[in-house]
Parts: structure tokens; C-alpha cells; sequence
């Protein structure tokens, strides 16, 4: 039986039976630290706050409560997660939307498929890359400058010394505090079970990993007049949103698994070859995204704004699912008339602004 369901019988006056299905929702999940709104009253020794935090398991809790200075980067690399999440699949069918519980994400958490499986490293990469720029600025008294050895290739001129990034450190905490949601579940009942752990840690790792192998050098030039005649190089954190880029097309080419006799999550079709360590991996096809699924927690399209003359995901076409659409007017605000103010401002007036926006049926 899916795990999302349970099934009731109710007896009646007559004594006929009815077979009930109740939708038991996702269970919390760790990312669920960004509803706390004020991330700084998790890192100020606030120990009953890690309690409180519904979606931390037990371990995490532990965690949560051992490196309670951490916590405040947790919450920001989850939210900055979420938000690129939204940002990759704006437009889509699937558009990585939330819900106000300790799942974010709803019941289609529950689903293992290639969109959870991209949450799951988004998520893992965020916090890595918060807690490597916090160890930088000195933040967290436990690390700080990356102490990584000068890499081979780096012009011989230029001097290795600048305040790098932290990945080593920010790698280990992820890894520990991420994955103990899963190290908790030490004995999965079900093959489905054992297989969606499986799959969860391979994802939490290629999050990690995605941060990990795209730390580059940066250099920054001294000289007179910019001269350059100097330059000072270190390991630095690429983009986010560069991060969020390649973690898509990971998405784009993810492989399906499946379990083997011996508790191993292995390749569907073994052309694909076995998945690398930034490989996305899922064990359940995708569901259908275009109408409302309350078993499944999938919102469907249904008055999502879509565009009309677009061939692409966001195209009405595409995005209602042939559904059609209807317009109609709206009233925006827009910034207008702005003007530089002397010194050192610029001042702008709110227009009121009709234009027709396009809606699924």
C-alpha cells in the first residue's frame, strides 16, 4: 500500500462497512528550519527552539542543539535552496511551490521522483555553500580560511594566501547534520523504504558535491593605478545560482533506480552506467503535474499565470495542458518617473499600470 494512505472501516447503523482512505500528509523535513522567520534566535543558545523545530529528527535535534551558532546558516542555505529551486523551475508545470507545514514542500515529497530528487540536493548544496562563506567572514569559531594547498596550474607569479572559502569544514557539517535525518531510519520496513533512503543520501551527497568540485581560485590584483603586477589567489564558492544551474541539467539527465537483492540501489537501465557523485537519482516516475492531486499533494495548473505567444514551458499550451486559458485585466504598480536626487539618491513614483495577463483553465 502507498505510504501516503491508510485505510479505515467505519461501521454504520445498518452494519455495512466503508472502506475509508485518509491522506496522511509528509512527514516533516529538516529544511523546514526557514519557517522559524527569525533565523538569529537559533543561533543565541536558544536550546528549546531545536525542540520546537517540527521537520529535525531525533539526531538533528542533537545537532541542532551541539552547534546551535550553526543553525542560523542552516536556515539561510535551506531558504536560498527553496528560492533557487523556484527560480530553475519558474514556469514549469512543477514549480517547486510550498505549503505552510514542517514539509515545505507538501505530500509530493513523498513521491520519489527526479523533482524531489532535485530539492534534496538543492537544499544540501545551500548549506554547504552558507556554512563555507560563514567560516570566511570568520562567523563560526570553529573554522575559518580554507587551508587548502596551492593547486597545480596557478600561474607561478601570483601569491596563495587569501581567505578562501571553507569547503572542507562546510562539507563535514552538512554531512553529519543533513544526513542523520536518514542515519535515524537505521532499519527501512520495505524495499520501497530502504530504496528512497538510498536514494535520499546518494542526493544529499551530489548537493554537496556539486559545491565541492565547483570551487575555483579567485585572484584579486595589487599594483599602482591598477596595475595588476600582483595578484592574490584563493578557493572560492562558485555563484549560487550557477550551482542551481548545474543541479538542473543533473535534474535533466537523472537516472532511475531500482533495489537489488542486497539492499542496493542500482541503475533501471544499465546503459546508463552507474551515477557519479553529482548524479541525481530517483526510484518513481514523475507524476502528472497538470490537474490537482490530493492524494499526491500536487496543486496542478489551474489559475497559474501563463504566456501566451511563448513555444516554451511557461507557453499557455504547455503549461495549462491543453486545458486553454482565459485573460483578463489587472492592475499593476510599477516604479516610473524616476529621477537622481543630488546627493546620492534616486527618487521614483508609483504608476498604476493595466495589462492583460493570461490564466489556465
Amino acid at each position: 500500500m502507498n505510504p501516503q494512505h491508510r485505510v479505515q472501516f467505519q461501521i454504520l447503523p445498518r452494519g455495512l462497512f466503508v472502506l475509508m482512505l485518509c491522506i496522511i500528509p509528509a512527514q516533516g523535513h529538516w529544511w523546514a528550519v526557514v519557517n522559524e522567520g527569525d533565523a538569529g534566535k537559533i543561533s543565541s543558545r536558544n536550546v528549546p527552539i531545536c525542540d520546537r523545530i517540527e521537520g529535525l529528527s531525533r539526531n538533528q535535534k542533537t545537532l541542532c542543539k551541539r552547534y546551535y551558532n550553526h543553525m542560523s546558516f542552516v536556515s539561510e542555505g535551506a531558504e536560498n535552496g527553496i528560492k533557487e529551486c523556484q527560480h530553475q523551475f519558474s514556469g514549469h508545470r512543477w514549480n517547486c511551490s510550498t505549503v505552510e507545514d514542517s514539509s515545505v514542500f507538501g505530500r509530493v515529497l513523498n513521491i520519489g521522483s527526479k523533482e524531489i530528487a532535485f530539492t534534496y540536493a538543492i537544499a544540501s548544496a545551500g548549506v554547504v555553500h552558507s556554512v563555507a562563506k560563514a567560516c570566511k567572514r570568520d562567523t563560526l569559531s570553529t573554522c575559518g580560511c580554507s587551508r587548502k594547498k596551492r593547486p597545480n596550474g596557478l600561474h607561478q607569479d601570483w601569491n596563495w594566501g587569501g581567505c578562501g572559502d571553507d569547503t572542507d569544514y562546510a562539507y563535514g557539517f552538512a554531512r553529519e547534520f543533513i544526513d542523520a535525518r536518514e542515519r535515524d531510519n537505521l532499519s527501512p520496513r520495505g524495499q520501497k523504504e530502504k530504496a528512497r533512503k538510498a536514494m535520499n543520501l546518494h542526493n544529499n551527497e551530489a548537493g554537496r558535491m556539486a559545491i565541492v568540485r565547483g570551487t575555483r581560485p579567485a585572484c584579486k590584483c595589487h599594483g599602482v593605478s591598477g596595475s595588476c603586477s600582483l595578484k592574490t589567489c584563493w578557493f572560492q564558492v562558485p555563484d549560487f545560482r550557477q550551482i542551481g544551474q548545474n543541479l538542473r541539467q543533473a535534474h535533466g539527465i537523472a537516472i532511475e533506480m531500482r533495489m537489488n537483492k542486497k539492499g542496493q540501489i542500482r541503475p533501471r537501465n544499465l546503459e546508463h552506467g552507474k551515477p557519479t557523485s553529482t548524479s541525481l537519482v530517483y526510484i518513481e516516475s514523475s507524476p502528472d503535474y497538470c490537474k490537482e492531486n490530493l492524494k499526491t499533494g500536487v496543486p496542478g495548473t489551474r489559475d497559474r499565470v501563463c504566456e501566451k505567444d511563448s513555444s516554451g514551458n511557461n507557453g499557455c499550451g504547455l503549461l495549462c495542458c491543453g486545458r486553454g486559458y482565459r485573460s483578463k485585466p489587472v492592475d499593476v504598480v510599477e516604479l516610473c518617473k524616476c529621477k537622481f536626487q543630488w546627493c546620492c539618491s534616486v527618487k521614483c513614483q508609483k504608476c498604476h499600470k493595466v495589462v492583460i495577463k493570461h490564466f489556465c483553465n
